[in-house]
């Protein structure tokens, strides 16, 4: 199976690129800011099986720059998967708990009525709408909390800081599963094959377990490096930021297990492998 990914330094991409026969292209050679690019190296290159793991994830940058994020979160993933049904072949782009307004207690259901709050969320769910109008066979994951040993991302916040403070504030009213990138790799992977021996894709959720809140994940990453720092949790209210979060990110990852074989990861075994890796 050739996997084509676009997305070369992303987490997820860095992960893929440690499986099998993956092409990871960067920005240099298919921008996402010029779909029509990714549609030429998806025909040119003619893989088995595409999967868009890049995306404009500025959260609070998207605010002001939603055109950009629109035509990268958007407008990009609906022509790769057009591309990707000319040619036959699976498409799968990854997506995110942003696409919920995160009201409540309960886990969201991929059939759940979405209803973005911000910028980003907007533009990733139009890259699911798109991608879903192109016919072609196509999973779209959604995910959340993502973390990995690269790029940027709370594990590696927590650790700098760690280092420089004794003790931190952290929001503590905001729930989700913490999912490491190789994890997600992995699921994709897993997928991907399914979906060439005959799976039809659809919409499916993927994150760690337990759920937890930011400050209980800041906790457990200190006690695994063995870091002395204080960890006093707060609410989101006092931590402001241009976009707002959801507060509830819990999501139902039932369907993939049922169609897929596919668990939820304990999200601190991965963590300690992350640790490792820094280290």
């Amino acid at each position: 199976m050739s996997v084509l990914v676009f997305g070369r330094t992303g987490q997820v991409a860095t992960e893929l690129q440690r499986h099998g026969d993956v092409e990871a292209l960067g920005r240099d050679q298919a921008d996402l800011c010029k779909p029509a690019e990714c549609v030429d190296a998806i025909l040119a290159k003619r893989p088995s099986v595409v999967i868009n793991a890049a995306a404009y994830t500025a959260v609070d940058r998207a605010e002001q720059e939603e055109d950009i994020a629109q035509i990268v979160n958007g407008e990009a993933p609906g022509e790769m998967a057009r591309a990707a049904a000319e040619l036959g072949i699976p498409f799968l782009h990854i997506s995110t708990d942003y696409v919920f307004d995160g009201t409540g207690e309960n886990l969201w259901s991929p059939t759940d009525q979405v209803n973005p709050l911000g910028a980003y969320g907007r533009t990733k769910l139009a890259g699911e709408i798109a991608v879903q109008k192109a016919g072609g066979t196509a999973a779209i994951l959604r995910t959340s909390w993502v973390f990995s040993a690269h790029g940027a991302n709370f594990v590696k916040t927590m650790l700098r800081l760690g280092s420089e403070r004794d003790a931190l504030n952290v929001v503590a009213d905001q729930i989700g599963g913490p999912t490491p990138a190789a994890d997600i790799a992995k699921a994709l992977l897993v997928m991907a094959k399914a979906m060439q021996g005959g799976a039809k894709g659809g919409v499916y959720h993927f994150a760690g377990q337990p759920d937890t809140s930011w400050a209980g994940f800041a906790r457990e990453i200190f006690s695994q490096a063995g870091t002395n720092v204080a960890v006093h949790g707060i609410p989101a209210a006092d931590y402001p930021t241009p976009a707002v979060r959801p507060m509830n990110s819990r999501l139902d990852c039932s369907s993939l297990l049922v169609d897929f074989g596919i668990e939820r990861p304990d999200w601190r075994a991965g963590l300690a492998d992350v640790l490792a890796e820094l280290c």
